[in-house]
């Protein structure tokens, strides 16, 4: 007997098939990714025609919220940001690219990893802007947490994503102890006591302060504040601390990882402060911070975030110009000041060691205590990524250990494998203890 099915609606642009024509089956694609496309206009830009840094934020925040609650199905917040590095800038009538998705998730938690590109639609040239890391929190009725079903990984590309994730939280977490430890083991003595003051531009004269009300088109359907309306705000005040000490336009470079330490709400008051806490010789960390109160100013303002802004001043050509030095208020203004040299650092390792392009990653980084976490980070990945590669060889077999060889470009790559059938909880036993390694290995 034969059978009929209903006609299908062509999408947009779709051409019509010939009879008979075999259509290929469409590509396998996450559940949770999301894609947003945003025409850069004139409201959307800066003095120079170039898209706010703020603007951004907020698309990608919305674009990994939806993402994040494609997996969740319910209500989802954004509880922390990883490092953005701005590659490059975008201009009025160019096209901004996002694309979010989940790539692992925990109890409660989930991560979101976002690709952000633009499009020139006259020339049709594609470039990247940045890749972002954003953990983003399930919340059920009366701001409950919600426990989140885990996420399973179809491709090679998702699997290595979702195994390097539980990476990227570990370095998270160990964030604040990283700074701490920096900054006991760093000599008291530092450019503060050593340098030649003289010229320099005091912080105070950086400082701003400014309130915002939270209306309802600055909240999501949840009537929480935007989580990147928030970043938006704090970005425009670390904007105008930053011109006051070089007296130009800055170019915002990167925003080091943050947390938001508690929700705001329509009707909110948002106090944003700012205050250059140190400049280098081409770049400068402007410190930002949000506080939230009511009508009632009786009740003492919330935290909601911290944030740490890096920024540079270009000069005609495209280059970054040298900057005056800040000299900070005595106290908490020297901290600050201490505190942006141990940021700097961390910053660097982590750049130069997790954030820098496959082709450019370093063949070995000396270890130190202040970038072990990122090179720990590193190497797993490196790891994960190496094996998960499908042109292996099979180059020897003897004594059920196979040895496989992989050359690609100038490297030449082994790995060794040995099956066994033990308790998975005695394999992780022995392998994590290298002095248990003459247990297992009869060949070391």
């Amino acid at each position: 007997q034969g059978s009929t099915s209903a006609p299908r609606a062509r999408e947009p642009g779709e051409r019509e098939e010939a009879p008979g024509a075999m259509a290929s089956p469409p590509a396998a694609r996450n559940p949770t990714e999301v894609q947003m496309s945003q025409l850069v206009l004139p409201c959307h830009t800066n003095h120079r025609g170039e898209l706010s840094t703020g603007q951004l934020l907020k698309w990608i925040d919305t674009a990994a919220c939806l993402s994040a609650e494609r997996h969740a199905g319910c209500p989802c917040v954004t509880a922390s940001m990883d490092d953005i590095y701005f590659e490059h800038t975008i201009s009025v009538g160019q096209v901004v690219n996002i694309k979010a998705k989940v790539n692992r998730a925990f109890n409660s938690s989930m991560e979101v990893g976002i690709q952000v590109s633009y499009e020139d639609l006259c020339s049709g040239k594609h470039c990247s802007i940045c890749k972002a890391y954003a953990t983003f929190v399930a919340q059920g009725p009366l701001g409950s947490k919600v426990r989140l079903e885990p996420l399973i990984p179809q491709t090679e590309e998702e699997k290595i994503e979702y195994s390097i994730a539980a990476e990227r939280r570990r370095m998270r977490l160990a964030h604040k102890d990283t700074l701490k430890d920096l900054l006991t083991s760093s000599p008291q003595e530092t450019e503060l006591e050593t340098r030649d003051g003289s010229g320099a531009v005091p912080a105070e004269r950086t400082r701003v302060e400014s309130v915002e009300l939270v209306l309802p088109p600055h909240a999501n359907h949840q009537g929480n504040t935007f989580g990147g309306q928030i970043m938006a705000w704090m970005e425009n005040v670390a904007t105008i601390a930053a011109s006051r000490l070089c007296h130009a336009h800055p170019t915002l470079r990167a925003i080091e990882m943050f947390h938001f330490r508690g929700p705001s709400q329509v009707g909110d008051r948002l106090v944003l402060k700012a205050i250059v806490n140190n400049a280098f010789k081409n770049s400068m960390e402007v410190g930002v911070s949000a506080e939230a109160y009511g009508q009632e100013m009786s009740v003492s303002r919330r935290h909601i975030n911290s944030a740490f802004m890096t920024f540079v001043v270009l000069d005609q050509q495209g280059q970054p110009r040298t900057l005056p030095m800040v000299a900070p208020e005595p106290g908490d203004g020297e901290r600050r000041y201490r505190e942006a040299s141990a940021r700097k650092k961390i910053r660097l390792d982590r750049k130069y060691v997790v954030s820098c392009k496959q082709t450019e990653v370093p063949l070995s980084v000396p270890w130190d205590q202040s970038n072990k976490v990122y090179l720990s980070y590193n190497n797993v990945s490196a790891l994960k990524m190496l094996v998960a590669k499908a042109n292996w060889a099979l180059a020897r077999e003897k004594e059920k250990v196979r040895m496989y060889t992989l050359e690609e470009d100038k490297f030449l790559s082994f790995r060794i494998e040995m099956s066994v059938c033990i308790p998975a909880s005695r394999a992780f036993s022995l392998l994590s203890n290298l002095r248990r390694r003459h247990e297992w290995d009869s060949h070391y």
